[in-house]
């Protein structure tokens, strides 16, 4: 029975057979009913096999590379717009101050949120207020810049801030008996307070000096001149209370605290809202002008963290040991001789005259340096003279032959040889 001829394609090359077609003609059998036919490549391999194969070697690089584009997506994302300062206008939890700020904000009040003493010291303008959280991580520096600011101050339990802002009150320093919060009435004349009409606070409260200023709220064993809330009246109004608890989210809405609150920071249409901070020293560290750091986005921290991460992954995946080094027997057994021999023919078709004379100079010399004693690590000069003591030879005509110029030609190179071959000869009769 004869076999039908393959049919090729257009261009005169046979059409490459397919997978049943290469069984049944091996098998000697007529092709049945089966899938359909994948063509076969020269290789042997198909399309799905060397996907797979792509996939395999490349899913590791991808898998990382979609995790770090995944993370600088979620790095690039806008900042929340809360934090877990204690009383910064942006904190949502009880600590926080968020609800007065936004309350503020719905009545027309611009509120400023600053962390540094020069930033808060820029927005204080005459017309408006600056409130300041705290005092005890101010410097004197800082103190005397925001002292000097023209804005209305309302100070929330201050100490040393309140001598340099006024001289007409200071903070007095009640027994343990009256530390407890207690709430109190405003019993004074000042609208705010009036307004107010309690007040809960705890500790120590404020003492009237001169005239101008005026206390409210006091305990039942204060004197006469004091209470937890001051103000001083000038050429600027000085607010300050001995309790934050008027102000935080979780008790701003007991007693007057309220009204206090709106009332003492809402006086005019723009609010700086200075939360000192731990790195902040005023501008004594203050840099002359912005730092790497400072022209650098947000994320780029996050990135370059990433990065680190990313790179030091890799460096562990492609140093990983693949195994404990094994020997292999070589193939083909060359001797010295015949390796020695091929070296020198390779220098000789490539004109190195150079590197046959520097490899001739140092066997001599190495071997030379062995006879007479020499440590491995003796010097040029040390050879020079041993060699120049055992054959007699000047120092200057050793020196030559071991360190001197290189030939230029095969004459050289082979006179070079032999006076070498000389020294060492020398050498071994000393």
């Amino acid at each position: 029975m004869s076999t039908p001829a393959p049919v090729s394609a257009p261009g005169g090359a046979p059409a490459p057979l397919t997978a049943p077609e290469a069984a049944g003609t091996s098998a000697g059998a007529a092709p049945g009913p089966g899938p359909a036919p994948v063509t076969v490549t020269g290789d042997g391999s198909t399309a799905r096999s060397r996907a797979g194969s792509r996939w395999r070697r490349w899913r590791f690089p991808l898998a990382v590379l979609s995790l770090l584009v995944l993370v600088g997506l979620l790095a690039a994302l806008p900042e929340p717009r809360t934090s877990t300062v204690a009383l910064a206008p942006d904190n949502a939890a009880p600590e926080g101050a968020r609800a007065v700020a936004q309350v503020l904000g719905d009545q027309g009040v611009e509120v400023t949120y600053v962390r540094r003493t020069s930033e808060a010291v820029a927005a204080a303008d005459a017309g408006t207020t600056l409130l300041v959280t705290g005092d005890a991580l101010l410097g004197l520096s800082q103190m005397e810049d925001l002292a000097a600011t023209g804005a209305d101050l309302v100070l929330l339990d201050p100490t040393a801030l309140l001598d340099e802002v006024t001289t007409a009150a200071t903070r007095s320093w009640s027994g343990p008996d009256d530390t407890a919060p207690t709430t109190r009435t405003a019993r004074c004349e000042d609208p705010t307070a009036a307004a107010a009409e309690t007040f809960r606070s705890g500790g120590p409260g404020f003492t009237v000096l001169a005239p101008g200023a005026v206390t409210c709220f006091p305990t039942s064993t204060d004197d006469e001149g004091s209470g937890a809330y001051l103000v001083v009246e000038g050429e600027r109004r000085v607010t300050a209370f001995a309790d934050t608890r008027f102000l935080r989210n979780d008790t701003v809405a007991d007693e007057g605290h309220a009204a206090l609150a709106l009332r003492a920071l809402g006086r005019h249409e723009q609010l700086t809202w200075y939360v000192p901070s731990l790195d902040d020293f005023g501008d004594e560290a203050t840099p002359a002008g912005p730092g790497i750091g400072d022209l650098l986005p947000p994320v780029a921290e996050v990135l370059a963290l990433q990065l680190l991460v990313v790179v030091g992954v890799a460096a562990l995946w492609r140093g990983r040991r693949l195994g404990r080094v094994v020997t292999e027997p070589l193939p083909v057994t060359v001797r010295a001789a015949e390796t020695t021999r091929g070296r020198g023919r390779l220098y000789r078709r490539a004109r190195s005259y150079g590197h046959a004379a520097a490899a001739l100079r140092a066997g001599t010399a190495a071997r030379c340096a062995q006879r007479l004693g020499l440590p491995r690590s003796a010097g040029a000069h040390a050879v020079i003279d041993a060699l120049a003591q055992a054959t007699r030879r000047p120092a200057d005509e050793v020196a030559g032959l071991l360190y001197g110029p290189p030939p230029k030609d095969d004459a050289g190179l082979a006179q070079l040889a032999r006076r070498l071959d000389e020294l060492e000869s020398e050498v071994h009769r000393s």
